[in-house]
């Protein structure tokens, strides 16, 4: 079995939204960097990462933190939230992530 835990990033921020609601943001204090070295060190392999800014309004404003995350740690990354195109596939995939995720372009 492989299990992907699950960071989701804001204006660069680490944050749990309740139920989906972008007006119900809980932040936490970590970095995505420091969230998925927490991970890391509990013994996970992979991790899932979601650009809420990017699958909200269609920005890549959260790439600069995800290619961290990427250079920082030896996870399997993916990535959804924003990737709506051909560009950003190839510009997340030269970073390092494992894998782009797609919903809203693949439809």
């Amino acid at each position: 079995m492989r299990i992907f835990p699950a960071i989701d990033i804001i204006s660069g921020s680490v944050v749990r939204l309740t139920q989906g609601d972008y007006g119900r943001v809980e932040r936490y204090s970590l970095t995505p960097v420091e969230a998925a070295t927490e991970f890391r060190q509990k013994g996970a392999e992979y991790l899932h990462i979601v650009d809420l800014d990017g699958a909200k309004d269609g920005s890549l404003s959260n790439f600069d933190s995800i290619s961290e995350v990427v250079r920082s740690t030896e996870m399997f990354v993916e990535v959804g939230g924003g990737i709506r195109d051909e560009s950003r596939i190839e510009r997340y995939l030269s970073v390092g992530v494992g894998r782009v995720i797609l919903g809203t372009a693949a439809i």
